[in-house]
């Protein structure tokens, strides 16, 4: 068991969750309190101690779902055992009405599939977990075709049984059965109230079909093989750029907790700023208690001003929905900065900043910025350099030395003049100029990208691909 356990901890941490040694030791703890034969018990006994953001919970079941699936010497492929037969016959028996129909065949693996759909829809009708528990074992031996040591994903086999089962047209037939079992129409609340709960009652079907499956896999496999193919990045770690639409909903998700504590991290670490020069003035008074010796130095403790910000950003195809993400962050945490500007480009450039003021929805205020920002000058495809140059031109007069100019971009000119001359005299001028690309490191500079010819004359180029790098950045802009 405890070699188990350690296996289950590390590939959580390989997903990404941070587990410490103090977390592992109280889940090792936790679990000497709980029945282990109580398996729900044993799952959120081992959540309580090692999961600490609602974000990661969905990663921590999958992995659960992986080391402590049913299996071992009691798991059979096929379910023949006496108790199972005889719900069989029962719901045979159910189904029948008292024909002669029940005794033809108590193992499952006599019945037809319309029979097996039968079942399930008496099943679905009852909310028998059990039955459809069982219903879900003889689907997939029945429909998926799993075969052992074939290199294939379950998600090939949940299709197969799924299809074979057709669960599209079942909660018509549900309802039709609830209708007939009243004697007329539904009213509109009833209908509602009984779709959704047949809703449920299929998707938890699903979810059982889904867990044999996975049970069948892990036995063949190994949980530390089907864990590595089951991995998935947190939200956090999900890149901007190759993000799918589940994914982009749980990164907006994400987005706003973390900018609640950015903030708070960001007002704190400015309230506590480090200890400044020496207090002559002070120090020689308070020393007045000690005889005249200086035993306790005075400080002056500086006020640090809010910073300004102005960003700069491309949004083109290629990082659109990084420049997204990271003005949406920036905005959510914009008081911390005493004035905040944004400025988007693609070969031209155009200030948004106006987009944002009053916006309560900042979704809206980047759809905007998407579709009425004049950000094309010529072909809507990169030119750094002209964009530069424009904005130094327009805006250039604003930069000062409380100001800090954030660049967001990949840097890919499209073998245009550079201008990086216009990087270098923002240096000049402002407080801090940061460059964040989205793109891999190992991807700079090849191609039309040019990071080094701007990166020379920044305080830094900073690889910015997830919400996690993101986070670790903005702490640096107070």
């Amino acid at each position: 068991m405890l070699e188990l356990l350690a296996g289950f901890v590390n590939e959580l941490r390989a997903a990404g969750l941070p587990v410490s040694l103090t977390e592992n030791l109280d889940a090792m703890e936790a679990v000497q309190h709980i029945p282990i034969e109580d398996r729900e018990a044993f799952k959120y006994a081992l959540g309580a101690t090692l999961v600490k953001n609602n974000a990661h919970w969905r990663a921590f079941e999958t992995v659960f779902e992986v080391y402590f699936s049913l299996r071992g010497p009691q798991y059979k492929l096929v379910e023949d055992e006496s108790e199972l037969d005889a719900m069989w016959r029962e719901m045979q028996e159910q189904l029948s009405q008292g024909q002669s129909q029940a005794t033809q065949g108590g193992a499952m693996d006599a019945l037809t599939p319309e029979e097996i759909a039968q079942l399930l829809m008496q099943a679905l009708l009852n909310g028998d977990q059990a039955m459809m528990r069982a219903l879900a074992r003889q689907s997939v031996q029945r429909f998926a075709g799993m075969e052992p040591g074939r290199p294939v994903g379950g998600t090939y086999y949940l299709y197969r049984t799924l299809r074979n089962l057709d669960l599209e047209g079942m909660l018509e037939k549900l309802l039709d059965a609830s209708r007939q079992q009243v004697g007329g129409e539904l009213t509109e609340l009833e209908e509602r109230l009984e779709r959704d709960e047949y809703d449920d009652r299929i998707e938890k079907f699903k979810q059982e079909i889904e867990a044999e499956i996975r049970r069948r896999l892990v036995a063949d496999r190994g949980a530390e093989a089907m864990a590595k193919t089951l991995r998935k990045p947190l939200p956090e770690d999900v890149e901007f750029m190759h993000a799918s639409r589940d994914e982009m909903v749980n990164l907006k998700k994400a987005l706003q907790p973390l900018t609640r504590k950015l903030a708070a991290r960001l007002a704190r670490k400015r309230r506590h700023g480090r200890r400044g020069p020496l207090d002559f003035r002070s120090t020689v008074r308070h020393s007045l208690s000690y005889g005249g010796v200086p035993a306790e130095p005075k400080f002056k403790y500086p006020r640090p001003a809010k910073p300004e910000l102005m960003v700069l950003a491309d949004i083109s195809g290629s990082v659109a929905a990084f420049a997204r993400f990271t003005l949406m962050l920036v905005y959510a945490i914009q008081g911390q900065f005493s004035k905040v500007r944004s400025f988007v480009f693609i070969d031209g450039v155009d200030e948004v900043t106006d987009f944002f003021r009053g916006e309560e929805d900042l979704a809206n205020a980047i759809h905007r910025v998407n579709t009425e920002a004049d950000v094309v000058w010529v072909d809507g495809h990169s030119d750094y350099g002209h964009a530069f140059e424009v904005f130094w031109e327009r805006f250039g007069k604003d930069v000062g030395p409380k100001t800090t100019v954030l660049l967001l971009g990949d840097a890919r000119n499209n073998y245009h003049a550079s201008q990086s001359w216009v990087v270098k005299e923002m240096r000049h001028k402002a407080r801090h100029v940061y460059w964040l690309n989205p793109e891999p490191r190992s991807y700079w500079n090849t191609g039309d990208s040019i990071v080094n010819d701007y990166g020379a004359h920044t305080d830094g180029v900073y690889e910015c691909r997830n919400l996690r790098q993101l986070e670790g950045f903005v702490e640096k802009l107070a």
